[in-house]
């Protein structure tokens, strides 16, 4: 064995020594049971739980490292137009994006994340030369963090002229998944937007991950208009439609209704519980089957000023908003940030089980909990069973 971690506390509170070859997890035995290897690293009873899943970030947006930007308010409410307009003033002025995208990923790994799916712009202002920058920087960490890249035409498709052929061309570059905006409210016409979406997804084999933040019915309508899609191209578990706000809006009937039939198509639902405004219903959701999962969204950036880049915590502010206060309540907003975040990204190889990936997180805490609560600073983040972050910094 090439290391053998002893005095790993698991979830269940049993003491468990994990043994690590080839950056995977050998055997997981009873304390002091463990097999002989070259080293041995003592946890010392912390908690260990599998490296945190970031499944909605943009590393390609955020300023995290760069000079204060101060927000700028939209001028009646949230509007997604205006939005893009002062993200492009913001990053013309902003420092070079490789450097503000390592800044974002060293933040992220020092808090416990190792597998990460990020959103990269490729439309009519930028062709593909933001893709192209994070595509090297994903090279450069690829020892550090699994990242996944998501084309995402943040400026619409069928109202930037070229997108649809960016998209196409965005895969053969590198990116693994197809994204979408507000098919309804920003391109105004969602048949031949969703249309475009899967159409290179079909074509390339790809997953999709779409952004929708239209509320009320126009939400729901677009929701099951995905829904409709994916099920009769046969890509269930391949699918998701990151914030969907309009969830949030549903009284409980008809948010169980909608659930129903998002559980059926095996769409997934990504949200960060923004606090300004409705998010989907998580505990509704879970009880009607449907995969809900977490991300940070924004950090820093030109849509708010907030995030920190740590999942545990976003599990807390889950929790939070979403009104969970028993040991249940709150192991499902881990959940949210862990096992969750891995099907919907569709992850091989993770978590804590004999031939996972060796990517595990210790926390000062006595179970998941009361990890989701205390967010404990004190921990260590070893990927493929090597230390590459402790309490709050990369190694």
């Amino acid at each position: 064995m090439d290391r053998l971690f002893t005095g790993a506390r698991l979830s269940d509170g049993s003491l468990r020594d994990i043994a690590v070859k080839d950056g995977r997890i050998a055997a997981i035995s009873p304390s002091g049971s463990g097999p002989a290897a070259a080293e041995t690293v003592d946890l010392g009873g912390a908690l260990v739980v599998p490296a945190f899943v970031e499944g909605h970030i943009h590393l390609d947006t955020s300023f995290y490292g760069d000079r204060w930007i101060p927000h700028k308010p939209c001028t009646n409410g949230f509007n997604v137009h205006e939005r893009v307009a002062f993200q492009a003033k913001n990053m013309a002025a902003a420092a070079p994006m490789d450097e503000r995208a390592r800044n974002q990923l060293d933040l992220c790994i020092a808090n416990g994340s190792l597998q990460m799916r990020s959103h990269v712009m490729v439309d009519g202002s930028v062709g593909l030369r933001s893709l192209e920058t994070i595509l090297k920087v994903r090279e450069d960490y690829r020892d550090r963090i699994d990242i996944q890249l998501v084309a995402f035409p943040q400026n619409g498709i069928l109202k930037s002229p070229g997108t649809a052929e960016l998209l196409d061309a965005a895969i053969g570059l590198g990116a693994d998944a197809v994204g979408g905006l507000d098919p309804a409210s920003f391109d105004r016409d969602p048949q031949a937007h969703l249309s475009v979406v899967f159409g290179v997804a079909e074509k390339h084999g790809v997953d999709i991950d779409i952004h929708l933040h239209d509320f009320g019915t126009l939400g729901v309508f677009t929701i099951e208009e995905i829904c409709a899609r994916t099920t009769a191209l046969g890509m269930q578990g391949r699918v998701t439609v990151s914030h969907a706000y309009g969830l949030g809006d549903l009284g409980p009937d008809a948010a169980k209704k909608v659930g129903a039939l998002i559980a059926e198509s095996g769409v997934s639902i990504m949200t960060n519980a923004p606090g300004d405004h409705a998010f989907p219903p998580v505990a509704l959701l879970r009880a009607e089957g449907v995969n809900v999962f977490a991300g940070s969204d924004n950090i820093r950036d030109s849509w708010w000023p907030y995030g920190d880049g740590d999942m545990l915590r976003r599990a807390e502010v889950i929790g939070y908003r979403s009104g969970f206060y028993t040991d249940d309540e709150l192991s499902a907003a881990f959940d949210m940030v862990t096992f969750a975040g891995a099907k919907a990204l569709r992850l091989e190889g993770y978590g804590l089980a004999v031939g996972a990936k060796a990517d595990f997180v210790t926390l000062e805490a006595a179970h998941i909990p009361e990890a989701v609560v205390s967010v404990p600073r004190k921990r260590k983040v070893f990927k493929a069973g090597r230390l590459v972050a402790e309490n709050g910094r990369v190694v």
